[in-house]
């Protein structure tokens, strides 16, 4: 027989990882170690995630239609690009795998990621009782995929910073590097907000 450390009540701190039995120290469960408050389950864990992945998609909007940057040289006029427009450049660059690398990390991995979670929480509020491994296991894909979709503002950062030849040319981010790095950030606090413990609370265990 399974037995998970909420029917014995064992609680994990969330600042210094200690795992004790519910502490009570003033009204309050507190870590025997730090004093920080103790949860057997994340508070509001669902709610803020739907929260934080709403403001992503409506945060994802702009930072497609926007350009991510703008080139400019000494005898053209600045020049804007949004992340598409940019892999299409690659691609007919003949800059196959670049153009292949950027679209996974900068339209894939952040859909696939939104989707993911968007999944996740609607199954723990819908109390879905299949397939709950392979659920905990798609959590854990998103915690490690999801901070390559940081890669366009890892490489227009770099490209702000080295490419000013004298005047002759130069690159500036552009407003939907802001939005976009905003729906990167957003997506990292939802999965970091999700409670993937909530997904097993619905199974029967034996």
């Amino acid at each position: 027989m399974t037995v998970r450390a909420i029917e014995l009540d064992l609680a994990v701190c969330a600042v210094c990882g200690q795992m004790s039995r519910e502490v009570h120290d003033h009204e309050r469960h507190a870590c025997p170690r730090c004093g920080s408050a103790l949860h057997l389950r994340k508070p509001n864990s669902i709610e803020r995630t739907w929260a934080l992945l709403v403001a992503s998609v409506l945060l994802y909007i702009p930072a497609n239609l926007l350009p991510v940057m703008q080139t400019q040289t000494l005898l053209s006029r600045a020049e804007p690009h949004t992340i598409l427009g940019g892999v299409v450049e690659l691609w007919n660059d003949g800059s196959w795998y670049l153009a292949a690398i950027v679209f996974i990390a900068s339209v894939v991995v952040p859909i696939l990621k939104i989707s993911i979670l968007a999944l996740l929480a609607l199954g723990v509020q819908r109390r879905w009782t299949s397939r709950l491994y392979q659920r905990a296991v798609l959590y854990r894909v998103v915690e490690a995929v999801g901070h390559w979709s940081m890669l366009d503002v890892y490489v227009i950062a770099i490209l702000v910073a080295l490419v000013h030849f004298g005047g002759l040319a130069e690159v500036l981010p552009g407003p939907g590097i802001a939005a976009f790095a905003a729906v990167v950030v957003m997506t990292m606090l939802a999965s970091a907000s999700f409670d993937p413990r909530l997904i097993f609370d619905a199974g029967d265990w034996p």
